[in-house]
């Protein structure tokens, strides 16, 4: 006879035969409640400590790190772009003093967000140490004996049989051996436990979120980003004073650079020509060649998004292309005083470009006076009838050079700091044509324009290429890829793999016939461990077949927890355990019985 159920939890105030078979199946610190009127200088310590490794601490300093980063992303920061820091302060200053009071310009380097950072990083560690140890001394342990009331756990089933008690145990031993649990003979019982690999992921994602905050910080203070514009045919080597903007952590040195160079040599990229993606590129590739150290042998490589060049601890990542027409400026006498590809910043998907000539030395005018002469240029790639004012597609298919030249004085000596693309017209003067109108011209390759009054001309010569180059060196970038994946799988092994116990105990009845009892417990209430256990006594009934229930036997009849309810109808000897599951909520011995635990197949031999 048999009898497999499915209760509730158990209540240890109902039942306390359960002993050690429920403890210590987490990891997680027990908290005693301090004895507050009690507490001294230690006292208080140790209840701040506790406090601070307790995961509900550990969680809210994760969230708050997570909202002090929202300031960053939204408000413009120092350490990347202190022009339009500037800029905020000028448009707001009330609100800009305040910024700067909390920190908000330079948000990952303040004091407020670098304490959430510590005490979260103690916190974890705090946390993890413990329960480390505590975990360890668990594998080393032996799962706990069985319960003296096995039928008080959540999932049980028993049956009599005919094999000895000593056989059926062994039997069991095997099988949940087999099924990879750590199983030992306890007394007239059989003690097994699986499923820590639940604890080794929770103590996983702990470990992985200590590397990541690690590798955070090694890599802010470490790091380097720098970007260069190179046009084809033209090198650059990895030194400080190379790079058109530069960047890096407070603990980087100049030394610290990789020593790399490299020349462009082509720049290639197609575009998509029709449908609703038309100017998409579709091939977006730079050709180098490039080399390590000083001497180092000349190689040659295709940098293209998102397949950065590696080099070291370097990455050359390919960030941006452009055109840069070819521009000859003579003077008055027809003296050569420019001859240079310009580059020019695009404003559009389409590569509608702007730029800026000047020259500052050597220009003389029609009457030999020394001027600085400056032309502002616009640069459609795809010129198109009736869309003068922009590029219709972003290949060199139709080039027009749109150029509006200025004379007088650039405004480079004041010793304020100007941009290479903008012109400062202050006290600069436009040429004027015979109508008294502002001189501005289309050219198209090879062609020239003759400045008033015999100025001098500018020549269109051709175009070339330009690729924009971003060069970064973060050394916690590794690690922190690797504690992210660390911490995704050892999530996803906490809340998906259940820590149980399951014990066998066969002993001999009053009428000499082998009574086999199974329970199972887990961490939480789980389909999983009732069905695993139907899984388990089925094989095992297999080995250990069931004996003919004798009428009237105390020991054949199923234990009841209410002995005033009526008695269920007889059921079927020779049915395996597992095939009826009555769970919490179906009490009524004679309510249809949940679907049958099918048995899994016995191996062959």
């Amino acid at each position: 006879m048999s009898k497999t159920t499915t209760d509730a939890t158990p209540n240890a105030a109902d039942d306390q035969d359960l002993g050690a078979a429920g403890s210590q199946l987490s990891t997680a610190p027990k908290e005693d409640a301090p004895n507050l009127p009690a507490l001294g200088v230690i006292g208080w310590a140790r209840w701040f400590w506790r406090q601070l490794t307790s995961m509900r601490v550990a969680l809210l300093l994760l969230l708050l790190l997570a909202l002090g980063a929202i300031p960053g992303s939204l408000i413009p920061q120092t350490g990347t772009d202190e022009t339009k820091v500037a800029d905020f302060r000028t448009a707001h200053p009330t609100l800009g003093d305040v910024y700067d009071k909390l920190g908000l310009f330079h948000v990952y380097s303040s004091v407020w967000f670098s304490a959430i950072y510590i005490l979260l990083f103690v916190s974890l560690i705090g946390c993890i140490v413990p329960r480390t140890w505590q975990f360890v001394g668990q594998l080393r342990s032996r799962p706990p004996g069985a319960p003296k009331r096995l039928t008080r756990l959540p999932a049980y089933t028993t049956w009599r049989t005919e094999a000895e008690p000593e056989d059926v145990r062994e039997a069991a031993l095997t099988l949940l051996k087999k099924r990879r649990f750590r199983a030992h003979v306890a007394g007239d019982a059989i003690a097994a436990e699986k499923g820590y690999l639940r604890e080794v992921g929770n103590l996983a994602f702990h470990i992985a979120l200590i590397v990541m905050l690690i590798a955070f910080a090694w890599g802010q203070l470490f790091k380097s980003e720098g970007n260069k514009l190179i046009l084809e045919g033209d090198g650059f080597s990895n030194t400080l004073t190379q790079y058109d903007d530069f960047k890096s952590g407070s603990l980087f040195h100049n030394d610290d650079l990789v020593p790399f160079s490299f020349t462009l040599d082509d720049f290639y990229g197609t575009y998509e020509t029709s449908g609703p993606n038309k100017g998409t590129p579709r091939v977006y590739q730079a050709t180098v060649d490039y080399s390590v150290g000083a001497y180092g042998k000349d190689e040659k490589s295709v940098i293209k998004v998102n397949e950065p060049l590696e080099i070291g601890d370097s990455k050359v990542y390919l960030t941006a292309h452009g055109y840069a027409p070819v521009i000859k400026i003579r003077d008055g006498k027809g003296k050569v005083v420019y001859d240079d590809a310009v580059p020019m910043l695009p404003l559009d998907s389409n590569v509608t470009s702007t730029g800026v000539v000047k020259v500052l030395d050597g220009y003389k005018n029609a009457e030999g006076v020394r001027e600085q002469l400056g032309v502002s240029a616009f640069f459609l790639p795809t010129y198109t009838k009736g869309s003068e004012t922009a590029s219709t597609f972003p290949a060199l298919l139709n080039p027009v050079l749109n150029l509006t030249p200025y004379y007088g004085d650039l405004g480079v000596d004041s010793g304020i700091p100007q941009s290479v693309y903008q012109l400062n017209k202050t006290h600069m003067k436009g040429f004027k044509d015979a109508q008294g109108k502002q001189v501005r011209e289309n050219l198209k390759p090879g062609e020239s324009m003759k400045l008033p009054n015999g100025a001098g001309t500018i020549s269109y010569e051709g175009t070339k290429e330009w690729a924009n180059f971003q060069v970064t060196q973060q050394p916690g970038s590794t690690w922190a890829l690797a504690g992210a994946l660390a911490a995704i799988f050892g999530l996803a092994a906490s809340l998906f793999i259940q820590r149980r116990r399951v014990w066998v105990r066969a002993v001999k009845g009053a009428d000499g016939v082998t009574v086999v009892e199974m329970a199972g417990l887990g961490r939480s209430e789980s389909a999983k461990v009732p069905e695993e256990l139907g899984d388990l006594a089925g094989i095992l009934y297999d080995l250990a077949p069931g004996a003919p229930d004798a009428e009237g036997d105390p020991e054949a009849a199923p234990t009841r927890d209410d002995e005033s309810a009526p008695e269920p109808p007889a059921p079927d000897p020779t049915a395996k355990p597992g095939a009826e599951k009555l769970g919490p909520e179906q009490t009524d011995p004679h309510a249809d019985p949940l679907p049958p635990v099918v048995p899994a197949e016995r191996p062959e031999k």
